[in-house]
């Protein structure tokens, strides 16, 4: 665990969705508080129940979040990769509970920034500003999670899986000759709990999917062939 410092950091900070309105000297002001952790993929960055008051911001990497139920069954909540925050809801919890999921690294040298909650608010103190593009990017978070209840309302299982493909590539995908290659690093188990039904469903889904020539799987990769068929999917 190591401070951040160097123009280098300061370039790294300003391109996070959080802090691309903020000045150079605006952030160079936060760097000295600002601590980096580098991790490997199953290390655990934070815990649910955990009690700090850290905020993360993932520099470089893809992280999962999940929470565990009474009976021990695990939850995948989301993915968050580079740019993005970890860990917000402690810090902003006026009665400052305890921490709601577990962050596990899913790749080899995932990077992450962190700031005690007291640094963080003396720093949103002197830029107020900051604080509005920070409810901004909370608000995205909270609109998000809004329309993934939604889905899990409102849509079937093959519309949820659709839905979740493009959200994966739209995040992860890089073109290839034969459509878009997304390489998600999930386990059948984990896309389940993704999509939010069984894994028995979704691989029926995904084997309807592949039958129709949409998208074909190569292990933890998908290549998707027809993301047009995927859309219209994803709106019935």
């Amino acid at each position: 665990m190591e401070c951040m410092e160097a123009s280098d950091d300061l370039e790294t900070l300003l391109h996070t969705a959080l802090f691309r309105c903020v000045t150079p000297e605006q952030a160079s002001n936060l760097l000295p508080h600002m601590h980096r952790l580098m991790v490997n993929k199953g290390d655990v960055i934070f815990s649910e129940g955990d009690t700090d008051h850290r905020m993360y911001l993932i520099e470089a990497g893809r992280v999962k979040l999940m929470r565990t139920s009474n009976d021990d069954r695990i939850q995948l909540l989301s993915i968050q990769t580079r740019g993005e925050l970890l860990g917000e809801i402690p810090v902003f919890d006026p009665e400052g509970g305890p921490r709601t999921a577990t962050a596990v690294a899913m790749v080899n040298g995932t990077t992450v920034l962190w700031v005690e909650h007291d640094d963080l608010f003396r720093w949103l103190e002197d830029n107020p500003s900051v604080a509005v593009d920070m409810l901004q990017v909370l608000a995205n978070r909270m609109r998000a999670n809004n329309e993934r209840i939604a889905d899990l309302v409102f849509s079937d299982v093959p519309g949820r899986l659709a839905k979740t493909l493009l959200d994966l590539a739209a995040r992860f995908g890089r073109p290839v000759e034969a459509g878009l290659e997304v390489p998600h690093d999930l386990t059948q188990e984990e896309m389940a709990q993704l999509v939010g039904s069984s894994r028995e469903t979704v691989n029926k889904a995904l084997t309807d999917f592949t039958n129709r020539g949409w998208i074909a799987r190569e292990g933890r990769t998908i290549i998707i062939y027809q993301p047009g068929a995927l859309i219209r999917r994803s709106k019935r």
